[in-house]
This record gives C-alpha cells, sequence and structure tokens, in this order.
C-alpha cells in the first residue's frame, strides 16, 4: 500500500540528535528524499547542552585542580584563579568547533529538507509541523528524553535549574543543592565544587552512581567528601524545594530525621521522560510512558516506523544513540536486517579520575544467579601511579567460570580511554588470560587491566 501512494519524502526522521542525524544523513547520500525535524535547536542535546559543552568545563576544572595541586611537584600555582565568562566562552568555542551544535546548514547541505517545530502524527504516514502536512514511506523517531520533574513538593513552583540551564549561569552559585547521584549529578557537582561552590548532593539509593559496581560508588563519596568538601546525601528523600527570598529552602529527610537548609540554586537531575507526545497512537506505535517499544531491529509496532535513541528509555549514551541511528538507518534501506548489539556499549563518567564500564556489573550477576570470578586491582599497584602521585582508582574485572570477561569497571585518569580495550574483549569472547597475555606499556594505566586479569589466571 505504501509503495503505490505518492509521498513528499521517502523517510521523515523526527529529531536531529545522535538518535536521527546519522540515520538522516545515511539515508540522503542513499539517494533517498529525506526531511529531519527538530522541535529544539539542530543537533540535540549532546552537542549543544550536553556532552560538549559539560565535557569543555570539565577538562577546564581539571586543569584548574592539577594547577593548584601543582606544588607537589615544586611548581608555584597555588594562586591559580579563573574567570568564569571566559571559561563560558570557551564551552561555546568547544561547541562550535564540533559542528553538530546548532548545525541546520549541515543537513541542507546534504540535501535533506530541514523542519523546524513539533511533529505530530496524524495518520501512519502523515505528520504535522507548524499546522502544515508531510507524508512519508518510512518514518525514524528519534525525539530524545526530557527533564522529568520528582514528586518533590513545591518544585512545579520553585525556581531551580537543570543540567542545562546551569551551563548559562553567568557565575558559578556559592551554594548548590543537587537532586540526583547519576552520573550527570556526580560530574556537575565535581564542576561546581572545582570552582568553588558548597555543593550538597543527595539520591534516595545507598550510595553515589547506583548504576555502577558498589566500589564506584563509595570511592566517589570518599572522594567528593574529602577533596572537594562535597556534603554527600545518600538515602535522602528530598522532601521540599521552595523559593525563599532570591535563595531556596532545601527540606530533606535521612535516616528518619527531617533537616531544612538554605542555598542560592537547587539542580535537578533526578528522572528522564521519553518524548513520546507525538501522535504514536494515530500511527499504530506500541509505547508506554517509558519508552516506545521495539523489536531487536529498533522496528516499532508500525512496521515503516523505526526508533532509537533516548526515546527508547533504554541507555543514554550518545554514542549508543548513535549505533541504533546506523541500525536503524540499514533496516530502513535493507533486507538483510540488522541487529542492535549492546553487549559491549561503554558507560562512561567525566570526572577525575574518570570511570568506564562494560558488560555486567556485579549486582547484573546476582541478579543473573551467574556463578562469576573477580579480580580489582588498585592503582597504587603500577607504576604510573608514581611518576602521576596519583592512587585512587582501580581496575575490577569479572568473568565467567571459564575466565571469559562478562565485565569490567576502571575508575582512573583516562578510564574512558581504557574502557575499550576491554569492550573489545567481552564483544569477542576473549579471557582474562589472553587479556593478561598481551604486552601492556609499562608506565600506561592500563597495567592495571593487565594487573587485574592476571589475577584471574
Amino acid at each position: 500500500m505504501a509503495k503505490k501512494m505518492n509521498f513528499d519524502y521517502d523517510i521523515i526522521v523526527i529529531g536531529s540528535g545522535a538518535g536521527g542525524s546519522a540515520a538522516a544523513t545515511i539515508a540522503a547520500r542513499e539517494g533517498k528524499k529525506v526531511a529531519i525535524v527538530e522541535s529544539d535547536t539542530f543537533g540535540g542535546t549532546s552537542p549543544n547542552w550536553g556532552d560538549v559543552p559539560t565535557k569543555a568545563l570539565l577538562h577546564a576544572a581539571h586543569l584548574l585542580d592539577e594547577a593548584r595541586l601543582g606544588a607537589r611537584f615544586g611548581l608555584r600555582s597555588t594562586s591559580m584563579s579563573y574567570n568564569y565568562p571566559t571559561l563560558r566562552n570557551w564551552k561555546d568555542v568547544a561547541v562550535k568547533r564540533t559542528g553538530a551544535g546548532g548545525n541546520r546548514s549541515y543537513y541542507q547541505g546534504e540535501g535533506i529538507a530541514t523542519l523546524h517545530g513539533n511533529a505530530h502524527f496524524i495518520s501512519p504516514h502523515e505528520i504535522s509541523v507548524n499546522r502544515h502536512t508531510y507524508t512519508a514511506a518510512s518514518f525514524i523517531v528519534a525525539t530524545g528524553a526530557s527533564w522529568s520533574l520528582p514528586d518533590i513538593h513545591g518544585l512545579s513552583e520553585a525556581t531551580f535549574i537543570t543540567p542545562r540551564t546551569i551551563l548559562e549561569n553567568i557565575k558559578p552559585p556559592k551554594s548548590l543543592y543537587i537532586v540526583g547521584g547519576g552520573a550527570i549529578g556526580v560530574e556537575l557537582a565535581q564542576l561546581m565544587a572545582t570552582f568553588g561552590t558548597k555543593v550538597y548532593i543527595s539520591d534516595i539509593a545507598s550510595r553515589l552512581l547506583p548504576d555502577y559496581d558498589s566500589e564506584v560508588g563509595e570511592l566517589f563519596e570518599k572522594l567528593l567528601s574529602t577533596q572537594k568538601n562535597v556534603n554527600v546525601l545518600t538515602q535522602t528523600r528530598t522532601v521540599s524545594i521552595e523559593n525563599e527570598n532570591i535563595a531556596r529552602r532545601i527540606t530533606y529527610n535521612r535516616g528518619g530525621h527531617e533537616h531544612s537548609l538554605r542555598v542560592d540554586e537547587a539542580l535537578v537531575t533526578a528522572g528522564h521522560r521519553p518524548n513520546v507526545d507525538i501522535g504514536l497512537e494515530n500511527a499504530g506505535v506500541d509505547y508506554t510512558a517509558k519508552g516506545i517499544v521495539v523489536n531487536e531491529h529498533l522496528q516499532t509496532s508500525a512496521k515503516h516506523i523505526y526508533a532509537t535513541g533516548d526515546v527508547l528509555g533504554h541507555h543514554d549514551y550518545t554514542h549508543a544513540a548513535l549505533m541504533e541511528s546506523k541500525v536503524a538507518a540499514h533496516n530502513l534501506l535493507s533486507k538483510n536486517k540488522l541487529t542492535a548489539d549492546y553487549t559491549a556499549m561503554p558507560r562512561t563518567v567525566f570526572t577525575y579520575p574518570s570511570i568506564a564500564s562494560v558488560g555486567l556489573t556485579e549486582d547484573d550477576c546476582l541478579r543473573r544467579d551467574l556463578h562469576v570470578k573477580k579480580a580489582t586491582a588498585p592503582l597504587s599497584i603500577i607504576a604510573r601511579s608514581n611518576v602521576s602521585d596519583f592512587r585512587d582508582g582501580f581496575v575490577k574485572l569479572i568473568t565467567d567460570k571459564k575466565g571469559v570477561l562478562l565485565g569490567a569497571t576502571i575508575v582512573s585518569p583516562n578510564a574512558e580511554d581504557m574502557i575499550h580495550e576491554l569492550a573489545l574483549a567481552i564483544k569477542y569472547g576473549l579471557t582474562a588470560a589472553q587479556v593478561a597475555a598481551t604486552p601492556h606499556a609499562f608506565l600506561t594505566w592500563s597495567e592495571a587491566i593487565r594487573v587485574a586479569a592476571n589475577k584471574l589466571t
């Protein structure tokens, strides 16, 4: 039926972030007539107000930290300071350099029609954007997710900031209360504390970074508390956030006791809501509040519609969305379907030291009742820790009974780069013995991987 109709486009991609951009480009280069719809800034979250600007500021903060601590190496650097407007300008330069932020002209250069506005399905092959209707033989939905408001009294009336709006602050707040101890909350806690903000970070979970192995959260609670003077409030329920003149009054419950404090700003990082309010029911697409339902090929219940990225509610990593975007494009263009493979998908937190994990965590193994072996190598065991004067971190490996790697976690400088050796090992079923037998360059942090692997042989 779809082939007999005369459509405006072969493919319409809804969302220009990581989940949509690759698919649109691939389809256009294959000669398809493509349109891409964006309701916000072209390029989506990652280059505009997510990964790129946040990591640009985190890089600058790390340099400031290292310089301030240079006296231990004989460097006279204790008087180091910063200019926040210049730091914000550096953030903007980094965004511009990537070329992905606000990049409507890129798509137009690829011959892709760009539509700016909210897309809404009218029927399985028809959407409306700004009161205009457009039809297509196929669609890819990559509408992402938005920050959702947790159930906190007074929050809807209070003034608060988000991971997006905090980047536009003219200067760091003097004090900050963060709701949410996940990856973004911890990154921003360390960032703001480095620039002199008194930070409180709270989470209902028993540890920070609850999606990672317990050792990670325990180490970062210690590092944030002792090195940054951050107040870590785990097992804490935020009861209310209310405006108090130009400040915020926070009430929270911890250990059965209610506490109150006054801060300049409240930052909410807890809760993502997939953007599914686009008339999916009119297109016959099954979805829930947790996201769009897809099969292993990223195909929805409507066979001509695929979905990728955060709108699936599975993973919130840009590299996962990019992989899905490529898979969806291939499956729309080819009869030979690909499967979205998350086996070796790295998970990263760009703190210092940085955190990276791949495969199963120890909690995952317990939930699956898997019989595993594990080994941990502290960074202090390798020579690099001596020359860099850094010891707070580790490499942890998990294998099955035969020694095949199932999971890995690294807390170390450059962990986000080191993890790919272990991602490759997990993807292709290598053993700890094979990793241990691979020469690792002396005086690199990666020697800790060899030591941990050797413990499992």
